[in-house]
């Protein structure tokens, strides 16, 4: 449930985005940024490839049919609209493990959005409807923080919640570094999005002033601790969480979850500084999250029976 609603959530400020890109950015910052948001979800746009056209129109029209795929498409597995329905779908599944503000909360957007199609957002202000998703799962997840008894139920919706922000996040700048490597440049445009999308432009601005470069972008986003998107706190509020359960049913396998937590903090506090071959480190975080989502799921959930018991 807590990764596919962070997943509609972070997937909705990028939306949000592009969307409000189509108003006054380059036809080039727009393909990019389409092109960064696939990447990033390793899936094909419709017709299987991204073309920059000569007009505005062209682009407009192009950007009407990929922000369908991204929203409303029932069969992308990956959509705004499949995201929110899935964690629905498992939050109603546990009804009795989570509060009755929580189920509110996540049913009348539900009720709101289910006829939606994406002619009917985009006529007025397909970026307010973003906005508004956006602002429903953080009123979730406040409900959440107000509401919910502090058990394993609760740290379990956390480490979700944050390997999922990690692994996107990961995945959106390595993706970048990939446009940047192809053109055999980078634009200040393209880092700029990744910072508002990240919801860190004013902390950026705070600590290396108005310019942008691609190095203090990864620096912050990546090894800030206290910075609610960056890769450091994710992977020290997971830790903090596991502490919290402690061992599971699968004894053997918690070792293998605390070994792997603990080598994603060390990569972020204590190898980046020195090894400036960022995109490797950024790879080796997106692996390493995704393995110790596999040991965290063998370790309490899919764990044999019988060594069980």
């Amino acid at each position: 449930m807590s990764r596919y609603l962070e997943r509609t959530e972070l997937l909705c400020r990028l939306l949000r985005l592009q969307t409000e890109s189509l108003v006054d950015r380059p036809v080039r910052d727009i393909h990019a940024g389409w092109r960064r948001l696939y990447m990033s979800l390793h899936r094909l746009p419709p017709g299987g490839s991204l073309s920059i056209g000569e007009s505005d129109e062209y682009t407009l029209a192009d950007s009407y049919t990929l922000a369908g795929d991204l929203t409303f498409d029932r069969i992308n597995p990956d959509s705004v609209w499949n995201c929110f329905a899935q964690g629905r779908e498992n939050a109603r599944q546990m009804r009795h493990r989570i509060s009755s503000e929580m189920w509110q909360r996540l049913n009348l957007v539900y009720l709101r959005i289910r006829g939606l199609d994406i002619q009917d957002i985009w006529a007025s202000s397909p970026e307010a409807f973003y906005a508004e998703m956006g602002a429903d799962i953080d009123a979730f997840v406040g409900a959440a923080e107000s509401t919910m008894y502090r058990d394993e139920g609760w740290s379990f919706l956390r480490i979700g919640r944050f390997i999922e922000r990690a692994q996107l996040s990961t995945e959106l700048l390595i993706q970048q570094i990939e446009i940047d490597l192809e053109a055999g440049e980078y634009r200040e445009g393209d880092w700029l999005d990744l910072l508002r999308v990240s919801n860190a432009l004013e902390q950026y601005n705070r600590r290396y002033g108005i310019s942008v470069y691609p190095r203090d972008v990864m620096d912050l986003l990546v090894t800030d601790p206290i910075l609610p998107s960056s890769l450091s706190r994710s992977f020290r509020v997971i830790e903090s969480e596991l502490d919290s359960i402690g061992v599971g049913p699968s004894s053997d396998t918690f070792g293998a979850v605390r070994r792997m937590s603990g080598r994603l903090s060390g990569l972020v506090q204590y190898e980046w500084p020195d090894n400036f071959d960022r995109e490797d480190l950024l790879n080796r975080a997106l692996e390493q999250s995704r393995e110790l989502h596999s040991l965290i799921n063998a370790a309490y959930f899919d764990y044999p029976v019988a060594r069980a018991t």
